[in-house]
């Protein structure tokens, strides 16, 4: 990159601090969650990359170089998480503890960042790098593993991952061949080349950006799968019943008569409510309750889906869906797989800071990662369970590996996040899987997004969020498998270990060309 040469007798500038780049990544980074929604301003994260990579380069050294992503890391995740402070204190928790509590999870989880700045200042200082190798290949490639690392690592938090921000730019084509990790990669190389506009590689970087942005506005003409079966007929309940009385015990039983009332009112193919909406275990239910659903469900030829907890034991117990479908001799059940840390279980040694808080149906049993898919009428509808709908590449290995799932359905309570970012981040999410597997989402929520998206990601309909209602509306179930359901995240990590390879070999070439 060029720069403005000091005239002869005039000062040249100091070089800036560590501390000052430190300052300007952690704003940039925080800056970022403009480009999510609902803000949806995609373009300013190719900034926000870019002016984090200028910041590595410039930095003076390999710790230097990690402490600015560290910084720019904390910064991106406390603004993207920052509606942790609405749920903690749900849970008991002291509002400013629970602002500690997500400073020191940005910290952690800024600390992928700062691991992936660090390697690639590395890499390119004992390689000798050029400009060009550096942010087309190595400083994009580790920025990819870093978000997938995020994303697994301790059970993994890939929550406002790059990739999120471009369900709806022309790079959302790549979701379906390399999923978001994929996506957040092509972004990172985009904004490395918008360092090099004052290079004299500027041509072949702008040639580069053009292909990867004009090649994914065409693949989102690419059809991947395709319709199955007749459109399922459908029925989603948004109850919109505050937290404060949902596990009342005095409230419990206007609970479960709205909940009764609002899926016996009308049939469909399919009718769900969201995640605990029955907030109790079927041990626990009055008698003949759950008959009354059943009976309804034979009667009417609908396969109803209600989100509740089931008992195996006294100490084991999972987050569930019920389904209870016409024909079957008994009902349907999948348990939630992927648990959030601290809420649905204890991870070892924080026992004492979970005690601290009083955490309904805290401390779960996982469910299986591969769960079969539940019969409705011709097609089988896969169902997640809140965060779930956050790891692409469980649900991609679920249609891989024999579900065959035609639909996909996420129940969820999101309550817990009060009026904030969360929800239409949570939708966001949403939408990126269903660009992934070429299948439609429905999503039954408490408080909304309750959505039914298809296999493009595109909103079909829609209730307003905070309110009760019913959203009745048909979805069609698509087959077929994207390449992403076919090699999940092995994909781009084969190609962020390429790009680190070939800047490799270009240094080699160079030091033989210059020996």
């Amino acid at each position: 990159m060029r720069l403005r040469r000091a005239r002869p007798g005039e000062p040249s500038a100091p070089p800036r601090s560590t501390r000052s780049r430190m300052i300007i990544a952690a704003l940039a980074g925080a800056a970022s969650v403009f480009s999510f929604a609902p803000f949806g301003w995609w373009p300013l994260q190719l900034l926000t990359l870019a002016l984090l990579f200028y910041q590595v380069l410039r930095a003076n050294s390999v710790k230097a170089s990690a402490l600015v992503g560290w910084a720019f890391g904390f910064g991106w995740c406390v603004a993207g998480v920052h509606w942790l402070t609405i749920v903690l204190p749900l849970f008991g928790l002291p509002p400013a503890l629970a602002w500690v509590a997500v400073v020191l999870l940005s910290l952690y989880l800024g600390g992928h960042c700062a691991l992936a700045m660090g390697a690639a200042a590395w890499v390119r200082q004992r390689r000798a790098l050029p400009l060009t190798a550096a942010n087309l290949l190595v400083l994009p490639a580790f920025w990819a593993i870093s978000e997938w690392t995020r994303g697994w690592l301790f059970t993994g938090f890939p929550w406002a991952s790059s990739g999120y921000a471009h369900n709806v730019s022309p790079l959302a084509g790549y979701a379906p061949v390399v999923g978001v990790y994929g996506i957040g990669w092509l972004v990172a190389v985009s904004a490395g080349a918008l360092l090099l506009l004052m290079h004299r590689t500027r041509w072949t970087a702008l040639g580069l950006v053009a292909a990867i942005w004009i090649g994914g506005f065409a693949l989102q003409y690419v059809k991947w799968t395709q319709p199955v079966g007749k459109p399922l007929s459908v029925r989603l309940i948004q109850g919109n019943i505050p937290l404060s009385q949902k596990f009342d015990p005095m409230r419990l039983a206007a609970t479960l008569n709205h909940y009764q009332h609002a899926v016996l009112a009308a049939p469909a193919d399919l009718i769900a409510i969201p995640e605990t909406g029955i907030p109790l275990f079927p041990q626990q239910l009055p008698p003949g309750y759950l008959d009354a659903y059943g009976s309804f469900a034979r009667k009417t030829g609908s396969a109803i889906v209600l989100g509740m907890p089931m008992a195996d034991s006294p100490t084991r117990y999972a987050n569930s869906v019920m389904g209870l479908v016409p024909a079957a001799a008994k009902p349907y059940r999948y348990d939630k797989h992927h648990l959030v840390p601290f809420g649905e279980f204890i991870p070892p040694g924080f026992r004492w800071f979970t005690d601290l808080m009083s955490i309904p149906l805290g401390d779960q049993t996982r469910g299986p990662a591969l769960q079969p898919a539940l019969p409705v009428k011709d097609q089988r509808v896969l169902p997640n369970i809140c965060y779930e709908n956050n790891f692409g590449e469980e649900i991609a290995a679920q249609l891989n590996n024999g579900s065959h799932a035609t639909v996909l359905l996420n129940a969820s309570e999101l309550a817990w996040y009060g009026e904030s970012v969360a929800i239409p981040q949570h939708l966001q999410i949403s939408q990126m899987r269903t660009l992934e597997t070429g299948r439609p989402m429905l999503m039954a929520t408490n408080t909304g997004a309750t959505v039914v998206i298809d296999g493009r990601g595109i909103v079909q309909a829609s209730l307003p969020w905070y309110q009760p209602g019913v959203l009745a509306a048909s979805v069609q179930g698509m087959t077929g498998d994207t390449p992403y359901i076919r090699t999940q995240n092995r994909l781009i990590l084969a190609l962020a270990a390429a790009a680190i390879g070939a800047a490799w070999l270009w240094s080699r070439r160079k030091a033989a060309a210059t020996a």
